[in-house]
């Protein structure tokens, strides 16, 4: 394995932030080749721990030479929001500085060409790292972006050009539910990773092998040794199925048996109070349609001082709010319905 550390300017004189890449090189030229990073949002960690615990099956492989493809891992991709703390409180999902969302953004190129990256000469931090890590994972058959959700169940995010050709490596992952969607205005990393695919001859899109996902490990506190070891065990599957890791002690992954949803079904729900929140529901729990979700309790002690929210329609609760304090209009969960949503967003949520 080979360390480097990559350097990102700052936006004043003297401000620099680094972070690592570790990358282990193939045997096989014509293998697939991989690109793993974490913590984009940088207080996200399971993906971070998943990593660490990734590690040790992936030296001993090397050392067995049993790595065919290259691999490239980014463990802490956003030293930008890594270093975010306001009042005490990290503040890793949003750039302080120009507020936006460190997933968002992302040059979206016409073609997998580094030459196409925007200048950032003089962009801020934020645009820069961005753009460097586009860089780092373009031309990679697989790229894989580690996320988690406040509280949820484990789901992927894939594109519809890569679904059910993408449904092995679910299964291998063990994810409870996919969520398919089409199109990215925002510029999500995930975005920036498939989209220059999409109008290039199939000799370079190479749909057969490509895997491109947002991957959700489930909430932000389940940063946990035995969950983390078994992620490890997911990732590592994926990489043996698809010949980036020789294995044959490692069994092809089964049939996908989670639920698959398209982006237009999911219905965020918006609070209609601001105040705390009683669930009535956690993700996994299906629904039908009508059914209390959760009650707001707005004005405590007091007669009419609880609205209760209601399903729209029936389905299965993906993920909720990890805090019990909201404001109107904040969204309290999402409900992966059995139809379209009346009020369906495009985009990728809130990957």
């Amino acid at each position: 394995m080979q360390k480097t550390i990559e350097r990102i300017a700052g936006d004043s004189e003297g401000t620099v932030y680094e972070f690592p890449v570790l990358r282990f090189d193939g045997t096989d030229k014509a293998a697939a080749s991989a690109y793993l990073q974490a913590a984009l949002h940088a207080g996200e960690l399971p993906g971070v721990v998943a990593i660490d615990a990734l590690m040790p099956m992936l030296a001993r492989a090397e050392a067995e030479g049993r790595i065919k493809g290259p691999i490239t891992i980014v463990p802490w991709a956003n030293p930008i929001g890594r270093a975010q703390y306001h009042f005490g409180e990290h503040q890793g999902r949003f750039h302080l500085g120009t507020r936006t969302n460190f997933n968002r953004g992302f040059p979206l190129l016409a073609a997998p060409d580094i030459k196409l990256l925007p200048d950032t000469t003089f962009g801020g931090a934020d645009q820069r790292l961005k753009a460097r890590l586009v860089q780092l994972s373009l031309g990679h058959d697989i790229v894989l972006d580690l996320h988690c959700d406040d509280e949820g169940l484990a789901y992927l995010y894939i594109h519809t050009s890569l679904w059910p050709a993408m449904a092995d490596c679910a299964a291998a992952m063990g994810a409870d539910a996919v969520v398919l969607w089409s199109e990215d205005t925002d510029g999500t990393f995930e975005g920036a990773s498939i989209m220059p695919y999409q109008n290039v001859p199939a000799s370079i899109a190479r749909f057969d092998r490509r895997v491109v996902t947002t991957v959700e490990y489930r909430g932000i506190l389940d940063v946990d040794g035995a969950l983390a070891a078994s992620d490890a065990e997911g990732l590592y599957r994926l990489l043996v199925a698809r010949g980036v890791i020789q294995d044959p002690s490692v069994a092809r992954p089964g049939n996908f048996g989670g639920a698959v949803i398209p982006l237009e079904n999911i219905d965020m729900m918006p609070s209609p109070r601001a105040g705390a929140i009683l669930y009535d529901v956690k993700p996994g729990d299906r629904v039908e349609k009508g059914a209390r979700l959760a009650t707001i309790v707005h004005a405590p002690g007091e007669m009419g001082g609880r609205t209760e929210v209601l399903a729209p329609q029936s389905g299965l609760i993906l993920t909720r709010r990890s805090r019990r304090i909201i404001r109107a209009g904040e969204d309290l969960l999402k409900l992966a319905g059995d139809r379209k949503s009346a009020d369906a967003r495009s985009g990728t949520l809130e990957d």
